[in-house]
């Protein structure tokens, strides 16, 4: 009998390997392959239509750690990242208690989770080319609701005299930025709303329960259950949407001239890695250093989100009990 059942039991564990073997296959194929393949690049020197390369050791990354472009790059990240994650959160965060909260008990909150999560189903090239065509100058639809409805016009002074003319958003820096960060925001609440509302859900009832025999309001528990134990969930959404916003590359590089115009204030690290590879001089190798930059600047900050807003409490007590065994041992 026993001889049977390991007979089976092997029988099986060779029909995991089996089931197994595709996602293994298209892994070291399309990821890990590629990977490697990048941070080889990254100490040649290839580039253009050349199969051949040399090694060339740190020179791509002494230049990385000069370049003025990419370092703005990073500062255009943070910027319409920041634009773009302070209101997604804090609105989501909002609409999340409210949908969550028994005390209210909303109608329809499935509809409505539905309807603001669907920009999300959309594409990022999508949805770049619709705004570009939206904020077109000079008679894109913007335009002609804030000329035609709102009767808003720009003025400038030309040889002394005033002329009305449509606006010009994507020559302006700041109203560039605005669209990109207004774009990922409005694509991406919905999931974060659905985050947050299924942190939210996992709090345990009776917690509530018990604040509401106590005569806590809806803003004590909201201040004093929900948010303190809503920390994971959120550092979590804090991690991954910089990790995204790092990675932005489909709405700044389609909205205006592939470049990150105007001025190249809208030109992220991927839009500028795709800039170097696959533009101009095709500077495949130093391309693989900026992303392999990329790597790293993400890794650093990531750690450093997870060491100043982890849970302190739990922090101390680890160091404790490691103390504890420390003194054991001796």
């Amino acid at each position: 009998m026993k001889q049977k059942a390991v007979s089976t039991e092997r029988r099986l564990n060779r029909w995991g390997y089996v089931f197994v073997l595709p996602f293994v296959l298209v892994y070291f194929t399309f990821h890990f392959y590629p990977t490697v393949y990048t941070f080889i690049l990254s100490f040649t020197d290839l580039r253009g239509l050349r199969s051949d390369f040399t090694l060339v050791g740190l020179e791509n990354f002494a230049k990385l750690v000069r370049d003025p472009y990419f370092w703005g790059a990073v500062q255009n990240t943070f910027i319409m990242w920041g634009f773009n994650f302070a209101p997604q959160l804090g609105i989501a965060l909002l609409l999340a208690i409210w949908f969550s909260d028994l005390r209210l008990n909303l109608k329809g909150v499935g509809l409505f989770r539905a309807v603001i999560y669907m920009p999300n189903l959309l594409t990022a090239a999508s949805v770049a080319l619709l705004f570009r065509s939206l904020f077109a100058y000079p008679i894109g639809p913007v335009n002609q609701f804030l000329q035609n409805t709102l009767g808003i016009y720009r003025e400038v002074v030309r040889d002394g005299q005033v002329i009305y003319e449509a606006f010009n958003f994507f020559r302006n820096v700041t109203a560039s930025r605005v669209i990109v960060a207004f774009i990922q925001w409005w694509m991406w609440y919905g999931h974060t709303l659905i985050m947050l509302m299924a942190g939210i859900t996992s709090i345990s009832a009776s917690l509530y329960e018990s604040a509401l025999v106590d005569g806590a309001n809806s803003r004590q528990t909201t201040f004093y259950i929900t948010l303190p134990l809503l920390r994971p969930m959120m550092l979590y959404i804090l991690v991954t949407s910089m990790i995204g916003g790092m990675q932005m590359l489909d709405v700044p590089f389609l909205l205006t001239d592939m470049r990150g115009a105007p001025d190249f204030k809208i030109r992220t690290t991927s839009v500028y890695l795709y800039n170097m590879a696959f533009q101009g001089r095709n500077d495949y190798a130093y391309a693989a250093a900026i992303s392999i930059g990329i790597f790293i600047i993400t890794i650093i900050l990531a750690l450093l989100i997870f060491f100043f807003l982890q849970d302190r409490s739990e922090l101390k007590t680890h160091v404790a009990k490691a103390s504890e065994k420390k003194g054991g041992k001796k």
